[in-house]
C-alpha cells in the first residue's frame, strides 16, 4: 500500500470510531455504560477504559518517536513488517464487522481485573484520546512509516514500523466500538 493510502485508512477509521462513539455512547446513562450482559463480558464504560489505557501508552509513544526521528523523508510505498503484518491483521475486523480472532487483555489493560481503569470519565477521554490520535496521524504524514519503529505495549523490546502500529492501534479501536455496538444492540441492553 502506498504511505498515502495508510494515512487515509487509518484517519477515515478514527474519525468513524469518533462519530460512532459520539453518537451512541455519549447520552448513555450510567445504568446502561456499566451493564454486563454476561460474567466475563465487558461493559461499554469497560470497553472504553481498556481503549483509553492503551491511548495512554501508545499516542505518547508516537509523538516521541515522530518527534525525535531523524528519518523525516517520507517514501511513497509502504510494506509491512511479517510481524507487523501479523498483528494489524489480527485485530482487523472480517467484512461482516465480525471478530476473527479473540484475543485476552493483559491484566494491566483489562478493567474487569485492574479497577483502577475505571476512572470515571471514559467517554470524554476517549473522544480526547482519537482527536489526539488523528493529531499524530497528521504528522506522521511527515516521516517515514517504514523506519521509524514503536516498542510494542506487552515488551519494549519488540518494535513494529510506525505505518504497523498506526493500523494495529486503529484497527484494535475500530474492533472494540464495534463490541460496544454490539452491546447496545443486545435485546437486553437498558432502555435508560
Amino acid at each position: 500500500m502506498t504511505t498515502k493510502e495508510l494515512i487515509q485508512i487509518v484517519t477515515t477509521i478514527t474519525q468513524e470510531n469518533i462519530d460512532v462513539i459520539n453518537k451512541s455512547v455519549k447520552k448513555m446513562s450510567e445504568k446502561q455504560l456499566n451493564w454486563i450482559p454476561n460474567p466475563g463480558v465487558w461493559s461499554v464504560a469497560q470497553v472504553l477504559a481498556h481503549l483509553n489505557e492503551y491511548g495512554r501508552y501508545y499516542h505518547p509513544t508516537f509523538k516521541k518517536k515522530i518527534e525525535n526521528t531523524r528519518f523525516t523523508s517520507t517514501k511513497e510505498g509502504f510494506v509491512s513488517s511479517p510481524l507487523g503484518r501479523s498483528a494489524w491483521k489480527s485485530m482487523k475486523l472480517g467484512n461482516a464487522k465480525n471478530v476473527k480472532r479473540k484475543f485476552r487483555a493483559q491484566k494491566g489493560y483489562n478493567p474487569a481485573i485492574d479497577t483502577g481503569l475505571m476512572k470515571g470519565n471514559e467517554f470524554e477521554t476517549f473522544i480526547d484520546q482519537q482527536h489526539n490520535l488523528l493529531d499524530i496521524i497528521k504528522l506522521a504524514e511527515n516521516v517515514n512509516l517504514r523506519r521509524v519503529k514503536i516498542p510494542i505495549s506487552i515488551s519494549k523490546i519488540v518494535r513494529l514500523r510506525l505505518g504497523d502500529a498506526l493500523l494495529f492501534v486503529t484497527y484494535h479501536n475500530q474492533r472494540h466500538v464495534q463490541q460496544i455496538l454490539n452491546l447496545r444492540n443486545s435485546p437486553n441492553f437498558p432502555k435508560k
